[in-house]
């Protein structure tokens, strides 16, 4: 047995139970690609781990990925990794290569949430070719709209000593190119069909509830190609027909 192998019988009876159910609810749940557009500050990192949750989807974060794979030295890191020492910019060919790695993971099996890629139009251009590859497709774009009044608000009022009356303006610098940066990013998508706005300035309870209501209405996009659907907020198996919705 590898040393990356795990023994079950080492394992807790109340963890290995908990593995079975989670894999039970996951069983029943769609697979769904998302990516996620928002300032920070906006609540990507807020809602990323419970939609992470109830819909079994792994989280892919680019800077994560990218030190995972320089620390584990795989090919694509030990390229990163030489490009970092120089001074580089990681290529754009390299982070969807790591992305197409961590794609592969089990716990990717139901999708993943994309969080901080792609940033340009050539990146996203790129991601969808890979994809295609591999016969799948980015299935929705989550923009947390926000205005930069609110977040520069919000975000400000995080800080409890503020180093100088610069800050704000550094924000404000650091929004206005976020959004240079991104709206391209938008606008490739929605040509697509596949940017769903949200209302960031909410409490972070109604946009989860927002996200959960964007989830119900994929199902039923689905329920009008295809006979059911199983699909269910809160780990719910639900059975959605053309005519009706009925609890499993």
């Amino acid at each position: 047995m590898s040393s990356s192998s795990v023994n079950l019988e080492e394992m807790p009876s109340e963890s290995l139970m908990n593995e079975l159910l989670r894999r039970m609810k996951c069983a029943s749940k769609p697979e769904n690609r998302l990516i996620l557009i928002g300032p920070p500050g906006s609540g990507k990192g807020t809602q990323s781990p419970v939609i992470k949750d109830e819909y079994c989807l792994c989280h892919l974060a680019t800077g994560d990925m990218l030190r995972a794979a320089v620390s584990a030295k795989t090919p694509l890191g030990v390229k990163a990794k030489e490009a970092m020492d120089k001074g580089e910019l990681v290529s754009d060919d390299l982070v969807v290569g790591i992305i197409d790695e961590a794609m592969k993971k089990p716990s990717c099996q139901k999708g993943f949430i994309l969080d901080g890629f792609p940033r340009t139009v050539v990146q996203a251009q790129k991601l969808d070719e890979m994809l295609e590859r591999q016969g799948v497709k980015i299935d929705k774009v989550l923009d947390f709209e926000i205005d930069d009044s609110i977040l520069e608000e919000r975000i400000t009022g995080r800080w409890i000593h503020p180093t100088s009356d610069d800050t704000a303006a550094v924000l404000r610098s650091r929004l206005e190119a976020f959004h240079k940066q991104t709206e391209p990013v938008i606008n490739y998508y929605s040509k697509k069909g596949l940017v769903t706005k949200l209302n960031a300035e909410k409490p972070p309870k109604d946009v989860t509830d927002d996200i959960r209501k964007v989830f119900l209405s994929w199902v039923f996009e689905c329920s009008k190609l295809s006979s059911h659907c199983y699909f269910g907020p809160n780990g719910t198996a639900r059975r959605l027909t053309l005519l009706s919705i009925e609890e499993d």
